[in-house]
């Protein structure tokens, strides 16, 4: 009989790489991972490991137990929902991955409006942008995760898990305040400075290629992750910045907000949980109250 336990163990180490990195992540010694691993292999009759450099990975035969294994605790992440449906409150911990201008205009409602309804309910929220999060979701380090993505560039699907869309969220060209003369057409901005995201993000790509568009390509002189930052080189005039409306529910309106000459422009807000979580009552509470921190006039 294979043991439940050791397979967990084969999984993480498909999904982290090293016997260190499990360990870290479980709170072991790599020498007790690596005995629970030896043992799984007598267990399956099978080797699953072979050595690699100074590291260890998987064969064949474990590859294919971690497929199995994957099914095996989405089934058992359902059963965990449907015994907790039957309880009479709502009790237990959610792991939230949230970005940033989510964890400022809609994770402090979204959990007041949970600690009114479900007292006992807990919730643990980090904030940590989408590509990280999601796979980190699938190795079970986050129960739910808030993703965004911008026009033209999707986050591509992961296996095992489950998106929702939350709602869209309308970005916006912020200009230094008194420049509140309409924008016809992006390329009247050309000779403008800017503020983006880092180079790599989808947030920067989408821009650069709204700006080339646009027949120019930006003068960023800033870069920077930080929505908050952007914001203080808007209002104090040193650049130009698209930004996202949802950011302006933690923040007083000082810059000059405009509609993006042409299409509309808004990125798309969504949950994503693992297949087998989707359907948890305790999941399904925190999405709910997302959602209507989200769209509060629904």
């Amino acid at each position: 009989m294979l043991d439940v336990h050791r397979l967990r163990l084969l999984r993480e180490l498909a999904h982290r790489g090293t016997l260190a990195a499990v360990a870290a992540s479980l709170s072991y010694s790599p020498s007790t991972v690596s005995a629970q691993l030896s043992q799984l292999e007598r267990e399956a009759g099978a080797r699953l490991l072979e050595p690699v450099g100074r590291g260890v990975r998987l064969t064949e035969a474990g590859r294919v137990l971690v497929a199995h294994t994957e099914a095996i605790l989405e089934r058992l992440e359902l059963a965990e929902a449907q015994l907790a449906d039957a309880q009479s409150e709502l009790t237990g911990t959610v792991r939230l991955a949230v970005f940033q201008t989510a964890a400022l205009a809609l994770l402090p409602p979204a959990l007041s409006a949970l600690a009114a309804q479900y007292p006992q309910l807990r919730v643990e929220a980090q904030q940590v942008d989408p590509p990280i999060a999601l796979p980190a979701l699938r190795a079970h380090d986050f129960d739910l995760v808030l993703s965004e993505e911008y026009p033209g560039d999707p986050l591509p699907p992961v296996p095992g898990l489950e998106r929702r869309t939350l709602g869209r969220d309308p970005l916006r060209l912020a200009r230094p305040p008194g420049e509140t003369a309409p924008i016809r057409h992006l390329r009247e901005l050309a000779e403008r400075t800017w503020v983006l995201e880092p180079p790599g993000t989808s947030v920067h790509s989408w821009a650069l290629a709204l700006c080339r568009s646009a027949g120019f390509e930006p003068d960023v002189r800033f870069i920077s992750a930080d929505l908050l930052t952007q914001i203080r080189l808007v209002e104090s005039g040193h650049a130009l910045a698209f930004i996202p409306d949802l950011t302006w529910r933690s923040q007083r309106v000082i810059a000059a907000l405009h509609a993006i000459p042409g299409r509309e422009q808004a990125r798309r807000i969504s949950t994503v949980t693992r297949r087998g979580g989707a359907a948890h009552p305790a999941v399904r509470a925190v999405r709910t109250a997302l959602h209507d921190a989200l769209e509060p006039d629904r």
